[in-house]
């Protein structure tokens, strides 16, 4: 059975009037002839085109010689109009297709025969086509004032991000070959000579960014992210139930005589009622060590009842246990400064703390100077503390989940294409709108008339 051809359908497009307005200069030209030609638009499961007659008008400035008209949402000389490049852009920013299922849906939903190439022009368009310094204005304008910076490794480049998370907004980005200083420098100087004034900056533990900081926002509070902070901790004190559990594991079977022989079904099930051996209480203190860092509001009863035959079993991590839930109320966002440096000082001077070489060793890593960027957050008003930097790290995975999973773009002229539209799409969910409602309707020409004649350079270029 032969395959039913598509149906073809034609609208007619007419854009030829006696005179029109030149696409540089907006200056009246007179029609010499008028011509027609096909641009595929979409439809669905039908071959659509637009039938434009348009116009070819004699110049009278020295723009050019003549010029032709084009119907709006038509770029001049283009085979498909602004539709269809729009759909291949909802594809790849909002649905979060990558090329080639973009084709392929295009294909079955339109009847578009797309190439690839036409895809990234579609992208270097919608790129060229961006106004930055709009994007600026409006981030500076909505700025909250705290401002968050991490890094990303993108294949051999690496991405500078930094966001807003009380606006949750990204705030700007650098793709940069090196993670260094120097470019780190760059990356939050350009951010200063943009007119960006942070009060309270949130980083990670890396040295990159307390000389910095100190050199270019003097004012800003840095913020060590709470979250590494406590990942570091967490670790020093898991590694000391660690070394209990392999001192009470090599108590091995003490307390239980054993036989000779194979024990019979009836002996297990008593050995099972009877005491558990040290080597078995260390087996389970292993497998929920968990609990001993984890906070007691996450807890549920089953957890709660495992945590105390940890302590009964192992006596020695009651401290370990009181240090982790020490530290959860050090830094707790309902106190005050005076009350966190209260706590501190108090953790500081317990002597049962200092005789476990892993608790000493997590206070050495609480030394006066840091734990005074770790709190912050409590020199901010209580609805904008923010702790951690978990907010730029969830752009960050989101953005290599988009770029590395999906798209695996590996140039950088591809890369920074995505990551601006990307953030674009992004912008605009987040960002008010800063069109004037109340705009004339003698401006709309001159603005076409703007986007004509840009677009005409672009071409000519």
């Amino acid at each position: 059975m032969d395959a039913i051809a598509p149906t073809i359908v034609y609208i007619p497009v007419c854009v030829a009037p006696k005179k029109a307005p030149c696409p540089t200069c907006g200056k009246l030209g007179k029609r010499v002839r008028t011509g027609q030609r096909d641009v595929r638009t979409i439809a669905y499961q039908k071959v659509t085109y637009l039938r434009i007659t348009y116009g070819e008008y004699e110049a009278r400035c020295g723009c050019c010689k003549t010029f032709r008209t084009s119907p709006e949402g038509v770029e001049p000389r283009a085979k498909y109009d602004c539709k269809v490049r729009q759909a291949v852009l909802d594809r790849i920013i909002d649905d979060g297709l990558n090329v080639e299922a973009t084709l392929r849906c295009l294909q079955r939903d339109f009847l578009l025969d797309l190439s690839t190439g036409f895809v990234y022009d579609c992208l270097r368009d919608a790129v060229a086509e961006l106004d930055m310094s709009v994007h600026r204005e409006k981030v500076l304008k909505e700025f909250s004032g705290t401002l968050c910076v991490d890094e990303l490794h993108l294949g051999r480049y690496t991405l500078l991000l930094a966001t807003d998370p009380i606006r949750d907004m990204p705030v700007a980005f650098a793709l940069v070959d090196e993670n260094d200083g120097a470019h780190m420098r760059g990356f939050l100087q350009n951010l200063k000579n943009h007119g960006l004034e942070p009060k309270v900056v949130v980083t990670d533990g890396s040295t990159l960014y307390p000389k910095l900081l100190a050199e270019l926002w003097p004012g800003a509070a840095h913020q060590l992210c709470v979250f590494h902070v406590m990942q570091d901790l967490n670790a020093k004190i898991l590694d000391a139930v660690k070394r209990l559990r392999r001192v009470q594991s090599r108590r091995g079977n003490r307390g239980r005589k054993r036989k000779r022989g194979r024990p019979t079904k009836a002996q297990q099930r008593r050995r099972q009622k009877q005491r558990r051996t040290e080597k078995e209480k260390a087996k389970f203190v292993f497998k929920h060590r968990y609990l001993i860092v984890m906070r007691r509001d996450n807890m549920s009863d089953q957890d709660r009842q495992n945590l105390a035959t940890m302590l009964n079993d192992l006596p020695e991590l009651r401290p370990l246990r009181d240090f982790a839930d020490a530290l959860q109320r050090l830094f707790a966002t309902e106190q005050s400064e005076h009350q966190a440096w209260c706590r501190w000082r108090a953790l500081q001077a317990n002597a049962k703390y200092h005789a476990i070489p892993e608790l000493k060793e997590a206070l050495a890593l609480l030394e006066k100077e840091k734990f005074h960027k770790m709190i912050a957050f409590l020199r901010s008003p209580v609805a904008r503390r923010v702790r951690t930097n978990n907010h730029v790290e969830r752009c960050n995975r989101k953005l290599r989940y988009w770029e590395k999973v999906r798209y695996k773009w590996r140039r950088r002229r591809t890369l920074v294409r995505f990551l601006v539209l990307a953030l674009d799409h992004w912008w605009k969910k987040v960002l008010p709108s800063t069109e004037h409602k109340g705009e004339k309707p003698e401006n709309v020409p001159q603005a076409n008339n703007a986007q004509n004649a840009t677009l005409s350079r672009r071409k000519a270029a």
